[in-house]
């Protein structure tokens, strides 16, 4: 299966972005702190934060071995997709027991063999 991967270019340059970005946000806030305007100060705080965040994952990106889905496409032989393994449905217990050719009731989402002609949770008819 492909993935669609950052290059690490990008994710680099997107990193040092993110660290001029925190630097802008820091002379903002001493800036707004300074002119006396507090709650314009603490939108410094917040653009600080998100640039320190996105900086971190950038740099995760552009250094890290599994690098996040997003813009490259690689093949499985490459490297795997981290994503994958958090994405993958969970299998339920109901679901390892059941016949094969079973189902799931429309209605309340119960699992139901394939010779039922009626839920065992709701009742209903089941197609």
């Amino acid at each position: 299966m492909k993935s669609i991967k950052p290059g690490r270019g990008p994710s680099m340059m997107g990193g040092l972005g993110s660290i001029f970005a925190g630097v802008f946000g820091v002379i903002w806030t001493m800036a707004a702190v300074q002119m006396g305007a507090g709650i314009f100060a603490l939108f410094g705080v917040v653009f600080i934060l998100f640039a320190v965040l996105q900086a971190v994952y950038q740099f995760k990106n552009a250094t890290g071995e599994n690098r996040y889905s997003e813009f490259d496409i690689t093949e499985d032989g490459e490297e795997p997709d981290p994503l994958e393994k958090r994405m993958a449905p969970p299998s339920s217990p109901a679901e390892e027991n059941k016949e094969p050719g079973g189902g799931f009731c429309p209605y309340c989402g119960a699992p139901a063999e394939k010779d039922y002609d009626f839920c065992r949770r709701c009742g209903k008819k089941l197609p």
